[in-house]
């Protein structure tokens, strides 16, 4: 009888990939993680429990079967591991990385309830996939026939990509446009490259592009192209063009030089830095850190990006201003740990009342404490009067969160509702829009989300889309 792999969270505890020393990888933006020995690969996810209602798969957006590519990597059966980690993910390199596993798979694992520590997932996760491009595993895209629909994606982040993926190995003409000069959305540059090294991006653009996708870049919507004329020129639209309008900072002297977006900030950054590109701001001072004392507002995952980033171009100090306490904080927990390794400082429960200078030499900052719950449960920042005190500052980052633009009027659509929080008004599950044969995913209908529920829209709405047209199929057949 073979030996049992699993069930070994009694004996093993759980271990990381070894991440590199704080201060060595603060001097640069690749990634902090060095990749799993596939001894140790197998040996951690080995502790899964195998558990009879495994939580980690429910609490995934995109129920992936977590418990079986945990057992064939325990049995050193990558290359079938991959097969069911891909058979439900589109990128499950990239969500390995970046994914907040500790409030999602390992958060809900079993085994971590009963206090052995959760297993790896993410870890193993971007393990198993990376094997897989090394060993030559991940397959082309080669549709079994091509098919005469077309349908166009306007915006080219993980929503949208995802999207193209399934409907182009169906063997759908596939077009997809943005507004940028490289595919990816966030992914490409929003995410620092110590999150998320850009070749790992890069490669999956190329598959798609091989593989049969047609990509519009440096496309603007309603200039370049009108909404009209993409109707015309395909049987389905997908909109996934996520929210890029950054919320703005209130109070005097919000609007001095040195106080600039987080979305400007880290894609300046990696532009320079990841790709080489030659970026006049950058170049000036005006959006990179270096030598500065820098603050950060915000307490998201887009802070904890912008604060890290700042540390590795030789920002003189770094403070992270929050209105709530840690616990309180949306942002991942893990992220804030390595920030803190890093040499950022946070400064809880505080929130900006002004800025002096212009450009900005200081943060007004008022102290807070938590009230009541509000409506969602979370307990309310309240000023505490008299507690104000000058932060020092020589670039200001907002880092506040990102609301959707005003697409109707942008691209002069009739039609096409939205909600009161400005975001597309979309069936849920399929993306289905107002305007027939029109669909939405990702964050323009939810608000500002994350990358794994972008795929999950993208997947779901991708088979939508295939249902519709293989009905319009049956139909013209008739």
């Amino acid at each position: 009888m073979a030996k049992q792999p699993m069930l070994k969270f009694v004996k093993v505890g759980r271990d990381m990939p070894e991440k590199r020393d704080a201060t060595l990888r603060a001097r640069d933006f690749g990634e902090i993680y060095a990749e799993f020995a596939s001894r140790k690969a197998e040996e951690q996810a080995g502790r899964c429990s195998q558990c009879g209602v495994p939580y980690c798969q429910s609490h995934c957006p995109l129920h992936n079967n977590i418990p079986d590519w945990l057992k064939l990597t325990a049995e050193g059966r990558l290359q079938e591991a991959y097969e069911v980690s891909q058979a439900t993910n589109t990128f499950p390199e990239i969500c390995g990385r970046i994914c907040p596993q500790d409030r999602l798979c390992e958060g809900n694992c079993v085994i971590e309830q009963s206090g052995h520590g959760t297993v790896t997932i993410g870890a193993v996760e971007k393990y198993i996939t990376d094997t897989a491009w090394d060993e030559g595993w991940v397959q082309p895209i080669a549709p079994h026939r091509e098919r005469p629909e077309s349908v166009g994606i306007i915006g080219a982040g993980p929503g949208g990509l995802a999207a193209a993926d399934v409907l182009r190995r169906a063997g759908v003409q596939v077009t997809v446009y943005d507004r940028h000069d490289r595919a990816g959305g966030l992914l490409t540059y929003g995410i620092p490259g110590f999150k998320l090294e850009k070749p790992v991006v890069m490669r999956r653009n190329e598959q798609l592009e091989a593989g049969g996708v047609t990509f519009r870049l440096n496309c603007d919507i309603g200039r370049d192209v009108t909404f009209a004329q993409l109707q015309e020129e395909h049987d389905a639209i997908i909109i996934a063009t996520g929210v890029y309008k950054s919320r703005d900072l209130a109070g005097p002297g919000s609007g001095a030089a040195g106080i600039v977006r987080a979305i400007d900030y880290l894609t300046a950054s990696n532009r320079a830095v990841n790709f080489g590109d030659s970026v006049p701001e950058f170049e000036s001072g005006e959006l990179n850190a270096e030598g500065k004392r820098v603050v950060v507002i915000g307490g998201g995952d887009t802070a904890m990006d912008c604060v890290r980033t700042a540390i590795r171009q030789g920002a003189a100090s770094v403070k992270c201003l929050y209105r709530r306490d840690r616990e309180n904080m949306p942002g991942s927990q893990r992220e804030v740990a390595n920030a803190e390794e890093e040499g950022v400082t946070f400064e809880w429960l505080t929130a900006p009342k002004g800025f002096l200078g212009d450009p900005v030499t200081g943060v007004v900052v008022h102290k807070m404490r938590l009230g009541q719950p509000d409506a969602t449960g979370r307990r309310s920042p309240e000023i505490i009067d008299g507690s104000d005190y000058e932060e020092p500052a020589d670039l200001v980052i907002k880092a506040l969160g990102f609301e959707p633009e005003e697409l109707p009027k942008l691209w002069g659509v009739e039609g096409l509702e939205v909600t009161r929080w400005g975001t597309v008004k979309a069936e849920f599950t399929t993306g289905a829009t107002a305007l027939p044969g029109v669909y939405a995913v990702g964050d323009i209908v939810r608000g500002a989300s994350l990358v794994v529920w972008a795929i999950r829209d993208g997947r779901d709405c991708a088979g939508a889309v295939l249902a519709q047209l293989n009905a319009a199929g049956a139909v013209a057949a008739e």
